[in-house]
């Protein structure tokens, strides 16, 4: 798995709401560089990057073109990676990285009230994969994508280069 990669840096970028925000329409994502496998449960590989972003992306029901334009536009222009001189300057675009992106609806667990969090938030099945099939359309546009499979039950082995951890807000919420 990663113990043959060669360490690189990369990042790590998914929709965060509820536990952070106070307006419950708004969409967030962290990003932390690292090195990234997407495995299914059964252990088939279905994704892998070597250098780029790993995007979790939770969509919730008001999510529309403009937040899928904000955040590939935001995401692969983002200067989080280092230069030659070793500061955060350059781009997962200029750099030419991969894109491996996932669909994870528990990013918008809601754990302010009570011991189980609620996934209220999160936008059904049914909503969420046309907005996940437009996100990963934009974002081959651009960059290489890999990507996991909607619903299913998978495993991320990473390699965590740094870290850095950026939040972006689609609804530009703070």
């Amino acid at each position: 798995m990663l113990d043959d990669m060669e360490t690189e840096r990369a990042v790590l970028v998914g929709l965060h709401a509820s536990v952070f925000k106070e307006d419950e329409d708004a969409s967030w994502e962290t990003l932390d560089e690292l090195e990234a496998l997407l495995e299914t449960a059964g252990g088939e590989c279905v994704g892998k990057i070597e250098r780029g972003l790993l995007l979790l992306i939770g969509i919730e029901p008001s999510d529309a073109q403009s937040d899928i334009d904000y955040i590939v536009k935001k995401c692969i222009q983002l200067r989080i990676f280092e230069d030659a001189d070793g500061k955060m300057n350059l781009s997962a675009v200029e750099l030419g990285y991969e894109i491996l992106l996932i669909s994870q609806f528990t990013l918008f667990g809601d754990a302010r009230k009570g011991n189980r969090p609620s996934f209220i938030a999160a936008a059904r099945p049914e909503t969420a994969i046309p907005v996940y099939e437009k996100l990963i359309d934009a974002f081959r546009t651009q960059l290489h994508t890999e990507t996991g499979i909607f619903g299913a039950d998978m495993q991320v082995e990473l390699v965590n280069d740094g870290p850095v951890t950026i939040l972006l807000d689609s609804k530009k919420m703070f």
